[in-house]
């Protein structure tokens, strides 16, 4: 049997994060071989994914990253089964790391087919579930392009947003952010009217209608009033007409515009956790 050091552990450890003991266990079960033990881990992580494949895993951290150029930006939720996995530094910075792969990616399959630290990403949430003892998986991936691109991640890691402008300009990294920030904490349904689908229109107009029925209203004033209604809808729920959480007195779309007379929000993607 091969003596086991501890520098052999603590590189297995570093390798793989899984627990001191469960390293040494696995090196001895490889008889010393490196490889061997880091295959032994990855089937522990096997067996228990699959015990735990229908676990609810709706904790996790959300996590935003924009690349050097401001031109892209993506999020991805690393997602856990419970709060206190969620708010494990090593989780959390395993996260961020998989974020900057995610940067390079266009969709989620192609992202869990990424390479990671000598395996792919799949793999590596795999590994990370025998580690751990909880579902962990990929959840939320989120990408966005645009000639400027900010982001914002709420305290807890729970919501994370990218905003996109029409221009690099003077001032946009702070009017990106902020954006970033409004949509973060007022949760829009959609960029603008355009965007918003028409079926929660049809639905908004019906609901509209049935409370002015109750109200005793005229069945033939009832088109044009929840009309008006649908607009009141519109300037609450999508982005660029809500009013600004810093200055309400103006819109998103105008507070941007006092930025630059040109400038535009293009588009935005949130995930939110919990």
């Amino acid at each position: 049997m091969a003596k086991i050091t501890a520098a052999e552990v603590n590189k297995l450890r570093k390798t793989t994060g899984a627990g001191m003991m469960d390293c040494k266990n696995a090196l001895v079960e490889a008889d010393g071989d490196f490889e061997k033990a880091i295959e032994i881990l990855r089937k522990k992580g096997q067996k228990v994914a699959a015990k735990r494949a229908d676990r609810d895993s709706s904790e996790g951290a959300a996590i935003a990253k924009v690349n050097a150029e401001s031109s892209a930006g993506v999020i991805i939720s690393l997602n856990c089964e419970t709060d206190f996995v969620a708010k494990n530094e090593t989780f959390v910075t395993l996260a961020n790391d998989l974020a900057d792969v995610a940067l390079g990616f266009d969709n989620k399959e192609a992202f869990l087919d990424a390479p990671f630290n000598g395996m792919t990403v799949a793999e590596k949430l795999t590994e990370q579930t025998g580690v751990i003892g909880e579902k962990i998986e990929i959840g939320s991936f989120a990408k966005l392009d645009a000639p400027f691109v900010g982001s914002y991640i709420h305290a807890g890691n729970k919501i994370a947003t990218l905003v996109g402008l029409s221009a690099s300009v003077d001032g946009a990294a702070e009017a990106a952010k902020d954006v970033a920030m409004q949509a973060a904490a007022m949760n829009p349904i959609a960029l603008n009217e355009e965007g918003v689908d028409q079926s929660v229109i049809d639905k908004e107009i019906e609901i509209a209608k049935d409370q002015l029925r109750q109200e005793g209203k005229p069945e033939a004033m009832l088109e044009n009033i929840a009309k008006g209604k649908l607009k009141r809808f519109f300037k609450d729920n999508t982005l660029v007409n809500q009013a600004f959480i810093k200055d309400s007195k103006q819109s998103v779309a105008q507070y941007v515009k006092s930025v630059d007379a040109s400038l535009e929000v293009t588009g935005f993607q949130r995930v939110a956790l919990g």
